[in-house]
């Protein structure tokens, strides 16, 4: 359902963009880095969401693929550990007491304290 939803909110933008864009089609003027040169407006717009839309899924999928990979790399260690092969990294358990201490439900209950 939240796919749904985004989709239909991309598809909203789209619209007031393109509607944006349409009304502004007069020429201007774009400095670019070593030259200037005159298109019109609505090209400016277009692009520039469509510029925006391109890196933002790029960083996106980047993200993804990150993920991805350490889900692999989480899930390896996991059915090692399962299965008895590898002990765990020295630096996990260097942090971890031996002994956890034992809070009382009565202090998790408590607001104050």
């Amino acid at each position: 359902m939240k796919a749904q939803w985004t989709f239909i909110f991309i598809l909203i933008f789209a619209l007031v963009t393109a509607i944006f864009a349409v009304i502004n089609v007069e020429p201007v003027q774009v400095h670019l880095l070593f030259t200037e040169t005159t298109i019109p407006l609505i090209l400016v717009i277009l692009s520039s969401t469509l510029l925006g839309g391109l890196i933002v899924g790029l960083i996106g999928i980047s993200k993804q693929f990150k993920l991805k990979r350490t889900i692999k790399q989480l899930e390896k260690q996991l059915n090692e550990l399962k299965t008895g092969q590898a002990q765990p990294p020295a630096a996990a358990t260097a942090d971890v007491p031996a002994t956890l201490p034992v809070e009382s439900e009565e202090k998790d209950n408590n607001p104050i304290g």
